[in-house]
């Protein structure tokens, strides 16, 4: 049976989170732009297809909107046109995606989707329908997810790591909606923090 969850955040509080992530992501953009130009670089040099690539996802109020990232995966990853989950050690990247992702370089092109508002710095990570749809049947509550901008980190995405199974799904799932009824700005500061040290210290997630 479906719970009602409310929002944690303040309509002014969310006014004020938007605004950093305008803010940060800029200067993301601008700051970061020579891993930019290096990850480009070692992608082309590899020659195997696009740079970018360019997937759907839902993200917030249910509306569909393009994520962007550094490719990983080999361009024939889903061939068979049924969706696989990313999953540790997975056979489908190539030499230079498997280097981007122990170091997160694949998601830099997420600041843009930030900056457009398609995303946030902190939020659940954005799911494809395939998946969302399979995650409903069991948990009707990932309506809520709706109420909150996907983000490129959250305690979630920090300590449950790839959610190579349903079951991991679902747990993503109840930390989400935990965050959503407890978030904060200064919660959303320490999960940042918390995510840069992780990738300084080089920790997996």
């Amino acid at each position: 049976m479906s719970m009602v969850i409310c929002d944690g955040m303040s309509a002014w509080e969310r006014g004020v989170k938007r605004i950093f992530d305008i803010v940060c992501s800029l200067f993301g953009l601008i700051f970061l732009s020579p891993a930019f130009l290096y990850v480009y670089i070692l992608l082309r040099r590899q020659g195997d297809g696009p740079v970018i690539f360019c997937q759907e996802r839902i993200g917030y109020k249910g509306k569909p909107f393009n994520i962007y990232k550094f490719r990983t995966m080999r361009v024939d990853s889903e061939a068979e046109g049924t969706p696989k989950l990313a999953k540790q050690g997975d056979d489908r990247l190539t030499p230079v995606g498997k280097f981007l992702r122990e170091h997160h370089l694949d998601e830099l092109p997420q600041l843009w989707n930030v900056f457009c508002g398609d995303m946030s710095f902190v939020g659940p990570r954005p799911e494809r329908k395939y998946y969302i749809d399979l995650i409903m049947k069991e948990n009707p509550d990932y309506q809520y997810i709706y109420l909150m901008r996907p983000g490129l980190t959250s305690m979630a995405t920090v300590y449950n790591g790839y959610t190579g199974t349903m079951e991991k799904m679902l747990i993503r799932l109840q930390m989400d909606l935990d965050y959503l009824v407890h978030r904060s700005l200064w919660g959303d500061l320490k999960i940042i923090i918390t995510t840069v040290a992780y990738i300084v210290y080089g920790k997996k997630f």
